[in-house]
């Protein structure tokens, strides 16, 4: 499952908005005049070109996965809601040993684009070879019983797990499904040449230019694709897919920058559509060394400003400010205790983050914290607005916006001298396991998180103990005791989640943005079917 926009891997570091090289321009299908309503024909403009890999076994960045939900089912598939629902899988996940086994059975009607039925063969090749491999998602299969995973007949899988999972059910059956015959024989041609069950196949792809898919007349599905073809490009830069879509040389864009949100959505002959995501971006204190070690320090730093009119200001429609480490559409689904962790969090009082930051500092005339941040506009901004309002207390706060390669070194050095708070982000499901054994365990320390908190007692065993309960109500208690930790000690503060936005011409129809970024744009499944009406 691809959890971020830049990278899916134990990194996966949520990059919307990512300024990575200047803007590719977006050509047209079927002539040379400039999109238009010109029959079935969509032209997408992402945010930045897929890396290139279309097998999901391989895969591991949120472009190439939007193009790879095309090409491929899932063997269960979010709804709109975040709730999965069976696709090649013909009813729920049967579970046997404690929580050890699963067992599912699949649809018997399902085919591949080349012919070959979908069976159990298929379904446990997915689930094993992303850990006989090594690929790059292994993290998320780790877990995975490779001996004991097998078909049972063509239209039954095992899927034997090492340990109990809890997410097994709400993230891991969530996997897409490959042709196992055709992906063995050429691994390497299957990257670049995927054969999948999906609703579209696999036409052109130039790298660094363009990915063509085709309406696949023969989809075992329903319902069938509205769409003849669509078209994937990108403008790398924000300003470049704004100017697409106003002069109407693209279809449609993927995420509407805060800045000219009102514009577009102003714009005759423009709709602009939002959804909430399961995004979580937050502001991450040093715990390893230096004066942000101290918590009296860490809330001094959250009193010094309003992060709810922060997210007002800069992202308007386009987010919401949030409490606690789980996103809001997570939190509805769990029934989290918002309410308390949004008491619990520091609100805006400078009286107290200059009493707080006084006494907590071992020296205060000598403390010049740097910030580092990504290069997108809003987390600078933050960047920049918590060390201004850090200056006004008297403390000279420098605020550096480093590349995502640069920054991913330097945020797990553990260096006050580095950095004493970085703002980052993540993306991922309907699971608070996603989040808080990946940003808060101290297995991930130095990997995926550079605060290196160590907690109370048992802090990290309950975070451990909750994935490996396979009773989610078990779960729930033993992740608000967390969260109750994070939200009063803050190793990481938490600032905003950001919606997912698509912009389109209104001659596109039925295009809604989904909640799981990789899924987008969603073209094809049971609340909608994108057209372009001709008329």
């Amino acid at each position: 499952m691809v959890h971020d926009q830049l990278t899916a891997t134990r990194r996966r570091l949520l990059a919307s908005g990512a300024a990575v090289s200047a803007g590719m321009v977006a050509g047209c299908i079927g002539g040379d005049n400039g999109a238009g309503p010109d029959g079935q024909h969509l032209l997408y403009t992402q945010e930045v070109n897929p890396e290139g890999d279309f097998d999901p076994i391989v895969s591991n960045d949120a472009y190439s996965a939007q193009i790879i939900h095309q090409v491929y089912d899932g063997l269960y598939e979010y709804d709109y809601d975040l709730e999965l629902q069976p696709k090649l899988a013909a009813g729920e996940p049967e579970e046997e040993e404690d929580g050890e086994r699963y067992i599912i059975e699949i649809v018997d009607d399902a085919e591949f684009h080349n012919g070959d039925p979908v069976t159990a063969e298929d379904v446990a090749h997915s689930f094993t070879a992303p850990v006989e491999e090594d690929t790059d998602n292994r993290p998320e299969y780790d877990f995975i019983d490779v001996d004991g995973t097998e078909a049972i007949d063509e239209h039954t899988v095992q899927i034997d797990l090492e340990h109990p999972y809890g997410p097994f059910e709400t993230l891991t059956v969530a996997t897409y499904v490959v042709n196992e015959s055709v992906r063995t024989d050429d691994p390497d041609d299957y990257n670049t040449n995927p054969v999948g069950s999906g609703p579209f196949t696999f036409d052109d792809w130039t790298s660094d230019e363009f990915v063509e898919l085709e309406a696949w007349d023969d989809y075992w599905g329903d319902p069938q694709p509205e769409l003849e073809s669509v078209r994937f490009e990108a403008a790398e830069d924000d300003a470049g897919r704004v100017s697409q879509i106003l002069a109407g040389d693209t279809d449609a864009i993927a995420t509407v920058p805060p800045e000219d949100w009102d514009q577009i959505d102003g714009e005759e002959g423009i709709d602009v559509h939002r959804t909430e995501s399961p995004s979580y971006m937050y502001v991450a204190f040093n715990c390893n060394e230096g004066e942000t070690t101290d918590p009296e320090v860490r809330r001094g730093i959250a009193h010094a400003f309003s992060m709810s009119e922060f997210v007002d200001a800069n992202l308007g429609d386009g987010g919401t400010p949030i409490a606690s480490p789980i996103p809001p559409i997570v939190n509805e689904i769990w029934d989290f205790p918002t309410d308390d962790w949004d008491e619990a969090t520091p609100d805006y009082d400078p009286d107290e983050a200059e009493e707080l930051l006084e006494s907590g500092l071992d020296d205060p005339d000598d403390w010049n914290p740097t910030i580092i941040v990504p290069p997108d506009d809003v987390r600078i901004a933050l960047g920049e607005l918590i060390a201004s309002r850090l200056d006004e207390l008297g403390y000279d706060a420098e605020v550096q916006s480093l590349d995502f390669a640069t920054l991913t070194d330097t945020y797990i050095s553990g260096d006050a001298d580095d950095y004493e708070m970085y703002i980052l982000g993540w993306t991922g499901g309907p699971d608070p396991d996603v989040y808080l054994y990946n940003l808060f365990h101290e297995d991930n320390a130095g990997v995926t998180q550079g605060h290196f908190y160590e907690g109370s007692d048992d802090f990290h065993d309950t975070i451990s103990e909750a994935r490996q309960t396979a009773d989610q109500d078990e779960r729930r208690e033993m992740y608000i005791d967390v969260i109750d930790e994070i939200v009063e000690e803050l190793p990481a503060m938490a600032a905003y989640s950001e919606h997912n936005t698509i912009a389109t011409q209104d001659y596109v129809t039925d295009m809604q943005p989904h909640p799981n970024v990789s899924y987008n744009p969603e073209l094809v499944s049971d609340d909608n079917n994108v057209g372009i009406d001709e008329e």
